[in-house]
């Protein structure tokens, strides 16, 4: 296989002619693949990566057909299953003995997953790694159109490992239509959400000026109510009510310090209730 007789497909076309390319594209052996990863390892040789990539589209396209029923274009699928076959050779390790194609899958869906969480509903439906795992299996598992029964409700969070009202609200996410923002160029009327939003005032500059200043002096406030806390009871405010990860619960708190979990809670309300005095006199 060589640069002189392998042309880029493109998806600019027909996606019936971009899907016939992809298959006439030579498989690699697994001595061609390693040979071709050495190579862009040790040398960063850009033909090498683009024949590991020409020879595994057709892995791309055959992805792409699993994520038929979101609604969106299956060239768009492709082209981002394409972007993450691309991220995949650029970290494939040859020494690794593992297939190019096993590596890439991950790859190729995480890209696939992201672009039909950023497009398939205006407004997100799952925003934490918990809610788009539960989105795709939901998905799958779901047998039609209609909604589901509280004993089929009960039966997919026992087999998903979630509880049943987390089943039912990602149902009613996924169940909720869109709704255009701004009436259509044809409706007489003219209704539509818009109509119906204040105008905003928040953007004149004297209002900007009073959050941005409100909002400064809140946050010195709150560095310096937390500097009054002796270590302890500011270690315990920090990691139960000022972390972007998952709070620490009492217990946790309890272990860190060697002390009982009613011992923790007595030091964070008097923490808090410190705070809250220094906060008010602001």
């Amino acid at each position: 296989m060589t640069a002189l007789t392998i042309q880029m497909p493109s998806l600019a076309g027909s996606l019936e002619a971009y899907v016939q390319a992809v298959n006439r594209m030579p498989m690699l052996t697994q001595e061609e693949e390693t040979r071709l990863g050495r190579k862009l390892r040790d040398e960063g040789d850009l033909e090498a990566a683009r024949l590991l990539v020409l020879s595994h589209l057709r892995v791309v396209v055959s992805i792409s057909r699993g994520y038929a029923g979101y609604g969106l274009q299956q060239a768009d699928l492709i082209q981002e299953g394409n972007i993450g076959l691309m991220k995949a050779v650029k970290r494939f390790d040859p020494e690794r003995g593992v297939r190019l194609v096993s590596f890439a899958m991950h790859w190729i869906r995480a890209e696939m997953h992201e672009f039909i969480l950023r497009n398939w509903r205006l407004v997100r439906l799952a925003t934490t790694k918990a809610q788009r795992k539960l989105f795709f299996n939901l998905r799958s598992m779901k047998p039609g159109l209609e909604s589901l029964s509280p004993n089929e409700i009960e039966q997919m969070a026992s087999a998903l490992n979630v509880r049943p009202e987390d089943v039912a609200e990602m149902e009613t996410r996924m169940s909720g239509g869109d709704i255009a923002l701004e009436p259509s160029a044809d409706d007489e009327e003219g209704y539509a959400p818009i109509n119906y939003l204040a105008a905003p005032d928040s953007a004149e500059p004297a209002r900007v000026y009073e959050a941005s200043e409100s909002e400064r002096r809140h946050a010195q406030g709150l560095k310096e109510a937390l500097a009054s806390l002796d270590p302890r009871s500011r270690r315990i405010i920090e990691a139960r009510w000022l972390t972007e990860s998952a709070p620490a619960t009492l217990h946790d708190m309890a272990a860190e310090f060697g002390v009982s979990a009613e011992r923790i809670r007595q030091i964070e309300a008097k923490a808090l209730s410190r705070m809250k005095g220094a906060l008010v006199s602001l």
